[in-house]
Protein backbone atom coordinates (compact mmCIF):
# COMPACT_ATOMS: atom_id res chain seq x y z
CA UNK A 1 0.00 0.00 0.00
CA UNK A 2 1.34 3.42 -0.94
CA UNK A 3 1.86 6.20 1.53
CA UNK A 4 -0.87 8.83 1.58
CA UNK A 5 -0.06 12.50 1.32
CA UNK A 6 0.27 14.47 4.53
CA UNK A 7 -2.40 16.77 3.09
CA UNK A 8 -5.01 14.05 2.38
CA UNK A 9 -8.60 14.14 3.59
CA UNK A 10 -7.68 11.71 6.33
CA UNK A 11 -5.51 14.30 8.09
CA UNK A 12 -7.82 17.31 7.62
CA UNK A 13 -10.15 18.23 10.45
CA UNK A 14 -13.81 17.69 9.40
CA UNK A 15 -15.94 20.82 9.02
CA UNK A 16 -19.36 21.79 7.70
CA UNK A 17 -17.66 23.21 4.61
CA UNK A 18 -16.86 19.59 3.61
CA UNK A 19 -20.53 19.21 2.69
CA UNK A 20 -19.91 21.52 -0.26
CA UNK A 21 -18.67 18.36 -1.99
CA UNK A 22 -22.28 17.16 -2.02
CA UNK A 23 -23.35 20.35 -3.80
CA UNK A 24 -20.52 19.88 -6.31
CA UNK A 25 -22.15 16.54 -7.12
CA UNK A 26 -25.95 16.47 -7.31
CA UNK A 27 -26.77 17.29 -3.69
CA UNK A 28 -29.88 19.28 -2.91
CA UNK A 29 -31.01 21.37 0.01
CA UNK A 30 -34.13 22.53 1.73
CA UNK A 31 -34.33 25.69 3.78
CA UNK A 32 -37.06 26.28 6.37
CA UNK A 33 -37.52 28.51 9.41
CA UNK A 34 -36.21 25.60 11.52
CA UNK A 35 -32.95 25.48 9.54
CA UNK A 36 -31.50 23.80 6.48
CA UNK A 37 -31.17 20.21 5.37
CA UNK A 38 -28.83 18.74 2.74
CA UNK A 39 -29.63 15.49 0.97
CA UNK A 40 -28.27 13.49 -1.92
CA UNK A 41 -29.75 10.50 -3.71
CA UNK A 42 -27.10 7.94 -4.65
CA UNK A 43 -26.93 4.83 -6.79
CA UNK A 44 -25.67 2.42 -4.12
CA UNK A 45 -26.23 1.71 -0.44
CA UNK A 46 -22.48 1.89 0.34
CA UNK A 47 -22.44 5.50 -0.87
CA UNK A 48 -25.31 6.50 1.43
CA UNK A 49 -23.74 4.71 4.41
CA UNK A 50 -20.31 6.26 3.80
CA UNK A 51 -21.77 9.74 3.33
CA UNK A 52 -23.73 9.53 6.58
CA UNK A 53 -20.54 8.57 8.42
CA UNK A 54 -18.64 11.49 6.82
CA UNK A 55 -21.45 13.98 7.50
CA UNK A 56 -21.63 12.90 11.15
CA UNK A 57 -17.87 13.56 11.43
CA UNK A 58 -18.55 17.13 10.26
CA UNK A 59 -20.75 17.81 13.29
CA UNK A 60 -24.24 17.43 11.84
CA UNK A 61 -26.38 14.37 12.40
CA UNK A 62 -27.40 12.47 9.29
CA UNK A 63 -29.20 9.29 8.37
CA UNK A 64 -29.81 6.98 5.44
CA UNK A 65 -33.24 7.31 3.86
CA UNK A 66 -35.01 6.12 0.73
CA UNK A 67 -36.02 8.50 -2.05
CA UNK A 68 -39.52 8.48 -3.56
CA UNK A 69 -38.07 6.45 -6.44
CA UNK A 70 -36.67 3.81 -4.06
CA UNK A 71 -33.00 4.86 -4.20
CA UNK A 72 -30.71 5.19 -1.21
CA UNK A 73 -30.02 8.69 0.01
CA UNK A 74 -28.03 10.44 2.70
CA UNK A 75 -29.85 13.24 4.49
CA UNK A 76 -28.76 15.61 7.23
CA UNK A 77 -30.98 16.64 10.08
CA UNK A 78 -32.56 20.06 9.75
CA UNK A 79 -30.12 22.45 11.40
CA UNK A 80 -29.40 26.17 11.60
CA UNK A 81 -25.72 25.17 11.36
CA UNK A 82 -26.26 24.47 7.64
CA UNK A 83 -27.91 27.80 6.80
CA UNK A 84 -24.68 29.57 5.82
CA UNK A 85 -23.55 26.70 3.59
CA UNK A 86 -26.94 26.61 1.86
CA UNK A 87 -26.99 30.38 1.32
CA UNK A 88 -23.48 30.13 -0.16
CA UNK A 89 -24.53 27.50 -2.72
CA UNK A 90 -28.06 28.71 -3.49
CA UNK A 91 -29.30 31.88 -5.13
CA UNK A 92 -33.03 31.64 -4.59
CA UNK A 93 -33.88 28.09 -5.64
CA UNK A 94 -30.95 27.79 -8.08
CA UNK A 95 -27.73 25.99 -7.21
CA UNK A 96 -24.78 28.29 -7.87
CA UNK A 97 -21.17 27.48 -7.09
CA UNK A 98 -19.51 30.23 -5.03
CA UNK A 99 -17.13 32.16 -7.29
CA UNK A 100 -14.07 31.68 -5.07
CA UNK A 101 -14.73 28.06 -4.05
CA UNK A 102 -11.80 25.66 -4.09
CA UNK A 103 -12.67 22.12 -3.01
CA UNK A 104 -10.85 21.03 0.11
CA UNK A 105 -9.52 17.48 0.35
CA UNK A 106 -12.52 16.45 2.43
CA UNK A 107 -15.01 18.14 0.07
CA UNK A 108 -13.39 16.18 -2.79
CA UNK A 109 -13.72 13.03 -0.72
CA UNK A 110 -17.46 13.55 -0.22
CA UNK A 111 -17.84 14.39 -3.92
CA UNK A 112 -16.03 11.17 -4.81
CA UNK A 113 -18.14 9.07 -2.45
CA UNK A 114 -21.35 10.63 -3.78
CA UNK A 115 -20.66 10.59 -7.51
CA UNK A 116 -17.23 9.20 -8.41
CA UNK A 117 -16.72 6.30 -10.78
CA UNK A 118 -13.89 4.79 -12.80
CA UNK A 119 -13.83 5.21 -16.58
CA UNK A 120 -11.20 2.76 -17.87
CA UNK A 121 -7.86 4.35 -16.90
CA UNK A 122 -9.54 7.67 -16.07
CA UNK A 123 -11.89 8.77 -13.31
CA UNK A 124 -15.19 10.68 -13.39
CA UNK A 125 -16.59 13.02 -10.76
CA UNK A 126 -20.32 13.31 -11.45
CA UNK A 127 -22.03 16.67 -11.78
CA UNK A 128 -25.63 17.74 -11.28
CA UNK A 129 -27.49 17.37 -14.60
CA UNK A 130 -30.11 19.83 -13.29
CA UNK A 131 -27.52 22.57 -12.64
CA UNK A 132 -25.58 22.89 -15.92
CA UNK A 133 -24.50 26.43 -15.04
CA UNK A 134 -22.28 24.94 -12.31
CA UNK A 135 -20.35 22.57 -14.61
CA UNK A 136 -17.70 24.93 -16.02
CA UNK A 137 -17.17 26.75 -12.70
CA UNK A 138 -16.68 23.37 -10.97
CA UNK A 139 -14.06 22.41 -13.56
CA UNK A 140 -12.27 25.69 -12.83
CA UNK A 141 -12.53 25.11 -9.06
CA UNK A 142 -10.98 21.65 -9.40
CA UNK A 143 -8.15 23.20 -11.46
CA UNK A 144 -7.54 25.66 -8.62
CA UNK A 145 -7.20 22.63 -6.34
CA UNK A 146 -4.44 21.30 -8.61
CA UNK A 147 -6.39 18.76 -10.67
CA UNK A 148 -7.17 19.79 -14.26
CA UNK A 149 -10.27 17.90 -15.47
CA UNK A 150 -12.11 17.71 -18.77
CA UNK A 151 -15.84 18.40 -18.83
CA UNK A 152 -17.70 15.46 -20.45
CA UNK A 153 -21.28 14.36 -21.05
CA UNK A 154 -22.81 17.82 -20.84
CA UNK A 155 -25.50 17.00 -23.40
CA UNK A 156 -26.59 13.82 -21.63
CA UNK A 157 -27.95 12.80 -18.27
CA UNK A 158 -24.53 11.99 -16.75
CA UNK A 159 -22.30 15.07 -16.92
CA UNK A 160 -18.95 14.68 -15.21
CA UNK A 161 -15.45 16.00 -14.80
CA UNK A 162 -13.00 13.46 -16.24
CA UNK A 163 -9.60 13.16 -14.59
CA UNK A 164 -6.95 11.56 -16.76
CA UNK A 165 -3.22 11.07 -16.53
CA UNK A 166 -1.02 9.58 -13.86
CA UNK A 167 -0.10 12.86 -12.20
CA UNK A 168 -3.71 14.08 -11.92
CA UNK A 169 -4.94 10.69 -10.74
CA UNK A 170 -2.14 10.55 -8.18
CA UNK A 171 -3.10 13.98 -6.89
CA UNK A 172 -6.77 12.96 -6.56
CA UNK A 173 -5.91 9.71 -4.76
CA UNK A 174 -3.57 11.53 -2.36
CA UNK A 175 -6.16 14.22 -1.64
CA UNK A 176 -9.18 12.01 -0.93
CA UNK A 177 -7.49 9.25 1.04
CA UNK A 178 -8.45 5.59 1.30
CA UNK A 179 -11.85 4.27 0.22
CA UNK A 180 -14.63 3.81 2.77
CA UNK A 181 -14.64 0.50 4.64
CA UNK A 182 -16.91 -1.31 2.22
CA UNK A 183 -15.88 -3.85 -0.40
CA UNK A 184 -18.23 -2.28 -2.97
CA UNK A 185 -16.57 1.12 -2.46
CA UNK A 186 -13.16 -0.21 -3.53
CA UNK A 187 -14.43 -0.96 -7.06
CA UNK A 188 -15.53 2.68 -7.46
CA UNK A 189 -12.52 4.35 -5.84
CA UNK A 190 -9.78 5.92 -7.99
CA UNK A 191 -6.53 3.98 -8.25
CA UNK A 192 -3.16 4.49 -9.87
Amino acid sequence: MGQLSFFSAETDEPSLEDLSGLFAAHGQSMISPAGSRVSIVVDAQWRADALVAEIDRCGVRAHVATSDEGSAMARTETSKLLDTLNRTWLKGAIKTMPADWVPSNRAMRLWTIAAGRPDEDRYLLGLDPHAPETHSPLATALMRAGIAPTLVGTRGSSPALRIAGRRRMSRLVENIGAPPDDLDAVAFWPTL
